[in-house]
């Protein structure tokens, strides 16, 4: 909401600076952005009027007018303005003036023709981005008199960001409220008096869907004449209100929005057939609009419609063919109450957004209808003349929201805001908001007023106590509560210990969005059922993630195309699902390509593989599980490469996958490296086994080393749960120390080399008892996998 403080107080006029008045508004809960000038910094430019106007005797374009100032001799002015005319008033810049951008005028020859002054438009002025020719003033402007003080332009143009709820402060009369309540000042506003009417022409309104309109009000104005301007007071409080001046009706429509909040819509009536109808669009019924974007619109979407077509998109704009034209001469004036959940996300859904649907979706008053329609009336009687006929109202009383009875007691006053606030300022602070007060024995019977659709229980009403009081004069206390920590099982991982054991291995904590392009999702996990948004951000955001690394690698093609060859990211959070009904599962993913190290001058090193990429995994995993928990079994996945996925298994449950990314989606993304990826189940991952104390043994170690040469199919994961299996209570440890292929082995055959250490907690192992362990393990392997051993 943007408005001219000058305009604000003539509603109500506080003694307090701009400054004082953007920081008590702010404090408020209306937070102002911005409170800018309105015109730029000039000086020495007066009202002027152009007495002669000759073409310039050497030049095409320009012009050399005789203009009166208000100094006695007239000024002789060349100027190249195209309306520059007899009879026209305008600013005029006499010698010594300086405009924006700290410009002097100085008498000046112009192919011959001596200028002394300068007339000027409105953006040399600083009141517009752009201008045609000269700022035309009203008839009637003094001549002689300083612009700035014509046209009040020592003002500024305050900015609100209005919150949704407070959609009755889209108006002055709302912003004038607020500031009259914080101030407890009487608010003056404009006086609105019926608009006798001089013909009894009316026009035709059924509404059909009373409960997204419950009502609506017309009147029709014949006989105007657009060849008229809009004063010029309108403009420039519409130009301050960041609204372009198009026609005196517009103007006026938009006018009476901006100073009482109500949306308006002027309809050519000759345009209209047979009468107006308020109802839901027929799928596929066309509209074009006024900006002359056609719609398709939905079965959903309420309309404004004559007998034979849709007229405009109820709330949000108006229709091209019955659109206010130059030609247009009668008038049908629109001001209705749309219910607020019947208008909102329209305008979003067929990508609008408009002053009139920025109020419907908020709520607008359901009783300024036709306090709106008599203002618009009288303004453009004044304006545009004309005759006006009577009002047309269609009302559905029992579709209008219901105003809430509400009970407000003292002692809740008290214990919500943490002091008794006085009787009398309660009730004259909600009196001034607009509320019906009843004082009780223990407190005050409230209604709340039409234009206030947030105020529904006892704590709203407490909130705005405290809000006009002054959050910074409500008393401070020491909150006293005892706090407990709550319980914390010793199994439960934190999540924070597996991020920092990601970053001990050098990876940094990425976050991306939670919705990513629906495209990058089908590559990723084709044939999975995703969750569309149902209002994108954007088309490439529409879709919610089914995995973590569709933003990972978003974010390693946007550092790869920035020359950062070596990344190593992770990343925690929800991916959506709908296989069983809609999911969120958290996950932690991860993402490595490029070298295993910074370059240095200790020596080159080699690019990351699968095994560096397992590492990490086993790493994150040995948190919460020894040797043995866990398992990575050879898998496929559509996103990683056919010969370097593995599935990470606990007790034959996935818990995730880790791989190499498929060559093809490698090449469809236009990845030049090789990446390594991996996602696991936080949950199942969080879950840790308990550390059990054992008494240290006293007696020594035995290691035994075995080599075996088995198929090159077989994993050495394998190899070791076999070992572990059969090994027994005497193995403390094991280790692969040696995998090898090569000379002196037949062709699809390995060796596997592996470390076990065996121990006794009562006594020193002999050889009796170590020679049958290791012949049992023996044994085990060669009925298994048939191994032989390596000698």
């Amino acid at each position: 909401m943007r408005f001219s403080e000058k305009w604000l107080r003539e509603w109500v006029n506080p003694a307090i600076s701009t400054d004082e008045l953007v920081a008590q508004l702010t404090m408020a809960g209306l937070e102002v952005d911005s409170a800018a000038p309105v015109a730029g910094e000039f000086t020495g430019v007066v009202v002027a009027e152009i007495t002669e106007a000759q073409q310039h005797p050497d030049a095409d374009k320009l012009r050399v007018c005789k203009v009166n100032a208000g100094e006695g001799e007239p000024l002789s002015i060349v100027c190249g303005a195209a309306n520059a005319r007899v009879g026209i008033k305008v600013p005029c810049a006499k010698i010594g003036a300086v405009l924006p951008g700290n410009f002097a005028i100085k008498r000046a020859k112009l192919r011959g023709v001596e200028s002394f002054g300068m007339l000027c438009s409105a953006a040399e002025l600083g009141l517009a981005e752009s201008a045609e020719g000269l700022l035309e003033l009203a008839a009637d402007a003094p001549v002689g008199v300083d612009i700035r003080e014509y046209l009040q332009l020592d003002d500024r143009a305050i900015e609100v960001d209005l919150t949704p709820n407070r959609g009755d402060c889209l108006g002055i009369a709302g912003m004038a409220r607020e500031v009259g309540v914080l101030n407890r000042l009487t608010v003056t506003p404009v006086h609105i008096v019926d608009v006798k009417q001089t013909i009894n022409d009316v026009f035709p309104v059924e509404v059909i869907a009373k409960a997204h309109c419950p009502r609506y009000v017309g009147r029709v104005v014949r006989g105007v004449d657009l060849s008229r301007p809009t004063p010029l007071w309108m403009v420039e409080r519409l130009r301050r209100s960041d609204i372009r001046s198009i026609d005196a009706v517009v103007d006026v429509t938009n006018y009476v929005l901006l100073e009482l909040g109500q949306p308006m819509h002027a309809f050519d009536l000759n345009e209209l057939k047979g009468g107006i109808r308020v109802r839901l669009a027929a799928a596929g019924e066309k509209l074009r609009l006024l900006d002359g974007q056609e719609l398709e619109l939905s079965a959903d979407s309420l309309v404004i419609a004559d007998h034979q077509r849709p007229l405009a998109l109820a709330g949000v704009m108006g229709g091209e063919a019955s659109g206010v034209s130059a030609k247009t001469v009668d008038l049908f004036l629109e001001s209705a109450f749309f219910e607020p959940i019947a208008i909102a996300g329209k305008a979003r859904g067929y990508g609008l957004h408009t002053d009139s649907s920025h109020r419907f979706e908020r709520g607008v008053d359901f009783e300024l209808q036709r306090k709106a329609i008599e203002r618009a009336t009288a303004l453009l009687l004044e304006i545009v003349g004309g005759k006006a006929g009577p009002v047309i109202e269609v009302t559905s009383i029992e579709d209008l929201p219901h105003l809430p009875s509400i009970q407000l007691r003292r002692e809740r006053i008290s214990r919500v805001l943490g002091f008794s606030l006085p009787d009398s300022d309660v009730a004259e602070i909600l009196e001034r908001l607009g509320m019906d007060v009843v004082s009780t024995a223990d407190g005050w019977h409230v209604v709340p007023p039409s234009y206030r659709f947030d105020i529904r229980i006892e704590v709203d009403l407490i909130e705005e106590l405290g809000r006009v009081w002054g959050y910074n004069n409500l008393p401070t206390h020491l909150p006293q509560l005892e706090a407990a920590a709550a319980p914390r099982s010793e199994k439960s991982l934190q999540v924070s210990a597996l991020k920092q054991a990601l970053i001990d291995r050098d990876y940094q904590e990425v976050v991306t969005y939670s919705f990513v392009d629906k495209k990058f999702i089908e590559l990723l996990t084709p044939g999975q059922a995703s969750v569309s948004l149902a209002n994108p951000i954007s088309a490439d955001m529409s879709e919610m993630r089914t995995t973590l690394w569709a933003g990972l690698l978003k974010t390693a093609i946007h550092n790869l195309n920035r020359q950062q060859d070596r990344i190593r990211i992770f990343e925690t959070g929800l991916t959506f699902t709908t296989d069983n009904g809609l999911q969120q599962q958290p996950r932690i993913a991860g993402l490595i390509c490029g070298s295993t190290a910074p370059e240095s001058w200790t020596g080159k090193v080699h690019a990351v593989d699968f095994f560096d990429m397992k590492g990490d995994v086993e790493a994150l995993l040995a948190l919460s599980g020894g040797a043995g928990v866990y398992e990575f079994a050879p898998a496929s996945h559509p996103a990683l490469h056919p010969g370097q996925t593995a599935q990470v298994l606990k007790d034959g449950k996935a818990l995730g996958f880790v791989g190499a990314l498929h060559p093809e989606l490698q090449k469809s993304l236009d990845i030049a490296s090789k990446i390594y990826l991996f996602e696991l189940g936080l949950a199942e991952i969080s879950v840790r086994s308990l550390p059990q104390f054992k008494e240290l043994s006293k007696y020594p170690e035995v290691r035994r080393d075995l080599a075996v040469i088995v198929d090159e199919k077989i994993s050495a994961q394998a190899i070791l749960k076999n070992v572990r299996d059969s090994a027994g209570a005497l193995l403390t440890d094991l280790v692969l120390f040696d995998v090898y292929q090569g000379a002196n082995l037949e062709a699809g055959k390995k060796s596997v080399a592996f470390g076990m250490t065996l121990q006794d907690a009562t006594r020193t192992l002999q050889d009796e008892d170590i020679n049958p362990l290791v012949e049992r393990v023996v044994t085990s392997l060669r009925e298994q996998f048939k191994v032989t051993l390596r000698e």
